[in-house]
């Protein structure tokens, strides 16, 4: 299951926990490719979207997964111990 926050030491920019531990929601809406992508970083979102996207992988996640670029759709209404989201605050 997953790992308690700070269970491994900090990556090379001092972040824990960034990669593996549970697949995390983002704000944007799930499409099959970046065609046509915000190119400033903004969340991806279109009125009416029916799946949202997580990424990253999870816990259980084959290697290949568990990165950030991997995404998948999903229910906005999904709830398990595979996915989550991350809070982050400026120091």
């Amino acid at each position: 299951g997953p790992a308690p926050v700070a269970s491994f030491s900090a990556n090379p920019f001092e972040l824990h926990d960034m990669a593996g531990n549970v697949g995390e929601w983002v704000g944007d809406c799930w499409h099959d490719s970046y065609l046509r992508a915000p190119a400033d970083g903004s969340a991806w979102i279109n009125p009416g979207c029916k799946l949202r996207t997580i990424r990253g992988g999870y816990w259980a996640s084959s290697p290949d997964q568990t990165r950030s670029a991997f995404r998948q759709g999903a229910k906005p209404d999904r709830r398990d111990a595979l996915t989550g989201f991350r809070i982050a605050r400026d120091l």
